[in-house]
């Protein structure tokens, strides 16, 4: 898999994803609707983060990673 997240963007989705998993804890919610609206995106983004890699930015083709260009 190509990495397309760079660092910056990748801290901010690790925040992203600590924030959203307090929130599936915390929220006076139902289950499924703590589960449907902050855990299953958080484990998107901590995964995201993790790997450097986004599905979403490689359909849109974009990067936010600084890489030079091999040409």
């Amino acid at each position: 898999m190509t990495k397309n997240v760079g660092s910056w963007d990748r801290i901010a989705r690790a925040v992203a994803a600590s924030l959203m998993t307090t929130c599936a804890v915390m929220a006076p919610l139902p289950l499924l609707a703590r589960l449907g609206l902050f855990a299953l995106p958080a484990i998107y983004m901590a995964f995201t983060a993790l790997l450097g890699s986004c599905v979403g930015y490689r359909l849109m083709g974009r990067s936010t990673c600084p890489v030079a260009d091999a040409r």
